[in-house]
């Protein structure tokens, strides 16, 4: 996909977005739940990918973007008879 068929995409999305909120206030009890409940679980899945990337990135660095080394697995080997 072209970088301007995916601004025009993400341009049709938040224009959707922006057309439901309008009609929010106006909506029956069971489409705004319904709403929020979708607009949790995506912040949910957000606010999970930060926190896993932040580990992620911790574990490699340490808290002065320095590796860390003492964390470097080693190998293990057989030993010989």
């Amino acid at each position: 996909m072209s970088s301007q068929g995916f601004q025009k995409e993400m341009q049709t999305i938040g224009e959707k977005l922006l057309l439901k909120l309008q009609k929010l206030p106006k909506a029956d009890p069971v489409e705004i739940v319904s709403f929020c409940v979708v607009l949790l679980f995506i912040v949910t899945v957000l606010v999970l990918m930060i926190v896993a990337c932040s580990c992620c990135c911790y574990s490699c660095c340490g808290c002065d973007g320095r590796p860390d080394h003492r964390r470097r697995k080693t190998q293990v080997r057989p030993t010989a008879h």
